[in-house]
């Protein structure tokens, strides 16, 4: 022992923690793929702790890690040069206590390290306040294996374990970690099955190929992946892309692909619910999305914990963005219940930075954190939990999987958003979903799942929400999307008999209704329409910043409405009033124009929005008319949506859907 400080040192991996093979290993210590450096900062990280994040309105000071890429040697090595510092408190590679505290019958974890050469080995744990604490520490000789046991009696509210490397006088190598909980009793007894990961694809073939080929190359998943079965909705076949091949080189004869129409993500993903019911094989159903790059030992964690669970749990991923790899898009989800509406779970927040606050320098991380539901982009669910609450519900896109979370829950099956477990994925903010052809299933599927979930009668504040809604899109110029969402509610008064017939058609209906608004028509180039004419002079130009107080809201929404009611200028038929950017383009900024150029989230083209009163005077009427009906007979289609659920949900409508029968294999 040295004097670095007076509690137990770890000891060596003989006999220390007893019969070694009674020790199952739930997570291991890895570095990124590629030596990746935008994302490095997830897996190791400095000596330095950043001011933690408090106001998103404060300057910020952007300290860079000092790990650099080349120190990675492996999958699982690292090297630090003589003198050097790396810690392990990272998203990746500290071991979340709270969650195995909390939805486990687990008490305690077991850390094995294994290095080259000299230096320090140092274990701390954190509160749920974020507060950290050294509980042990070792010296390292020229070759070492340890391990060390601790327990996780202390970490109902919050808490991570981690451990950081310190080199001595000559470079030092950390060749493996794990992190070990107790085998499950029957670990030995050879019951436990693997998992069937359900690909749903449209259209993305080069996409989920490369998706594929990961699946199929990681050694963490050799003992985990039972089958991937990839349903395939596309006209642009998987299997016709050149990386299909490599796929199918390293998934073999655990990849089944299967054809059906365009049934939508819950159309696809029931698909592969399904096989995996019939099929027997895998005590869980990975539902991933066909456009995300994963990391494969977040999904062999997934499996581990849910393996250890106390009672069937919905285990999910985290989303990061594709575009700035090291930004936490969504670590945990819920429904608000008074709106009914998505948010993040307090005290999380969207698009956090761990490339510039770490997991030290992030106290709300610390907390172990509830989810209602989590999103299908990764999502493990047991097959019990399928065989007692059903499939999907038959939204086509959006909100199935929330309202898959609620129904769970209700159903005692809690969801964990498992950290440590990440996938990239391009971010909602980076998409026009609210404003193209998806509003309507926006709309009427958080509708629906309101109908049979909600707790609060006539739905709380939803209803005046939606409506508000509408009307922010009409006072935008967006006429399409208020139509959108006035078929929505009309297909919601309509009942619940619809949903599954409409899956193969609704979505051309809808493209066909939005094509008769101009505000649809998007071209690539600014050259594509008339020249910008600007239009009559202004003593104060339209504020591109978004209203944050109730007053300045009310304040834009009066100028809106306002603005409306003045007649259409003759030139904005001759050209657009002025160019406005996507991330400009709000209702308060563009409710005060009479015509405008705005392009698209994700930068591929504009559209030419114009100011017509016939057409916005029918929008609102259409809007107040449709809501004002839904209010009205909420409680009778409550109880209409709530009687049906469980046929819609359930296995024998699903089936008869999607036609099955014979052989489905491509």
């Amino acid at each position: 022992m040295t004097a670095l400080d007076e509690r137990p040192a770890l000891g060596p991996a003989e006999g220390a923690g007893g019969d070694l093979t009674a020790l199952e290993v739930v997570a291991r210590v890895v570095l990124p793929v590629a030596k990746d450096p935008d994302v490095l900062p997830l897996y190791v990280d400095g000596a330095h702790v950043p001011e933690p994040r408090v106001d998103d309105d404060l300057p910020t000071l952007t300290l860079p890690s000092d790990q650099h890429p080349d120190q990675v040697l492996g999958r699982s090595s690292y090297r630090l040069d003589a003198g050097g510092r790396s810690s392990f408190a990272t998203y990746v590679n500290a071991f979340p206590a709270s969650y195995w505290r909390r939805f486990t019958p687990v008490r305690e974890v077991t850390l094995r390290v294994r290095t080259s050469g000299p230096g320090t080995l140092v274990v701390y744990r954190s509160s749920a306040r974020g507060a950290s604490a050294r509980v042990t520490s070792c010296r390292l000789d020229d070759a070492t294996s340890h391990e060390v046991v601790l327990p996780l009696t202390t970490f109902v509210d919050g808490g991570w374990y981690w451990f950081d490397l310190v080199a001595g006088a000559e470079a030092l190598v950390l060749e493996a970690a794990q992190w070990c909980v107790p085998a499950r009793p029957d670990a030995g007894g050879g019951t436990a099955r693997g998992v069937t990961v359900g690909v749903t694809t449209f259209n993305r073939p080069a996409s989920c190929s490369s998706l594929l080929a990961q699946l199929g190359s990681a050694p963490e998943l050799d003992d985990v992946l039972d089958e991937v079965v990839v349903v395939d909705q596309g006209t642009q076949l998987v299997t016709d892309d050149p990386g299909f091949a490599a796929a199918r080189s390293a998934l073999g004869d655990r990849m089944r692909v299967l054809r059906q129409p365009n049934l939508g993500g819950s159309g696809g993903f029931s698909r592969a619910m399904l096989e995996a019911l019939d099929g027997g094989r895998s005590d869980h159903v990975l539902l991933l999305d066909d456009d995300v790059v994963a990391e494969p030992e977040g999904i062999a964690r997934a499996v581990a914990f849910a393996r250890h669970t106390t009672r069937p749990t919905v285990v999910g991923g985290h989303m990061f963005s594709m575009h700035e790899r090291s930004v936490l898009h969504a670590f945990s989800e819920v429904v608000r219940p008074w709106q009914f509406r998505w948010a993040p779970a307090t005290p999380s927040v969207h698009d956090h930075d761990l490339g510039r606050w770490n997991l030290r320098s992030t106290p709300w991380m610390h907390r172990r954190i509830h989810a209602d539901y989590t999103g299908w982009w990764m999502c493990l669910i047991p097959t019990a939990v399928l065989r007692d609450v059903g499939l999907s519900m038959p939204f086509f896109i959006k909100w199935d999987d929330a309202e898959f979370g609620l129904r769970a829950a209700a159903a005692g099956h809690p969801t964990v958003s498992l950290p440590g477990a990440p996938v990239w994925h391009v971010p909602w903010t980076d998409k026009d979903d609210s404003v193209d052809w998806q509003a309507y299933f926006h709309a009427r599927n958080r509708l629906v799942a309101a109908l049979v979930h909600s707790r609060f009668e006539r739905g709380g504040r939803l209803v005046p929400e939606s409506l508000a809604i509408s009307v922010k899109h009409v006072l935008a110029m967006q006429y399409s999307a208020a139509a959108l969402r006035v078929r929505a509610v009309d297909d919601v008064l309509a009942g619940p008999d619809d949903l599954h017939p409409s899956l193969a058609n609704r979505l051309g209906e809808l493209r066909a209704l939005r094509a008769q608004h101009g505000d649809a028509h998007v071209r690539a180039d600014v050259g594509d329409f008339a020249p910008v004419r600007p239009g009559r002079p202004r003593r104060r130009e339209p504020h591109a910043e978004r209203p944050v107080s109730r007053i300045a809201t009310l304040r834009a929404t009066a100028s809106g409405v306002v603005h409306q009611l003045l007649p259409v200028p003759a030139g904005c038929a001759d050209g657009p009033e002025r160019e406005v950017a996507s991330v400009d383009a709000g209702w308060w900024t563009l409710s005060r124009l009479d015509s405008a150029l705005v392009a698209t989230a994700d930068g591929g083209g504009l559209a030419w929005l114009r100011r017509d009163r016939t057409v916005a005077a029918r929008a609102l009427a259409d809007a107040v008319r449709a809501h004002r009906e839904l209010l009205r007979r909420w409680p009778e289609l409550s109880a209409a949506y709530r009687d049906a659920a469980p046929a819609l949900v359930g296995e024998d409508a699903w089936r008869r859907t999607l036609g099955l029968g014979g052989d489905r294999s491509a």
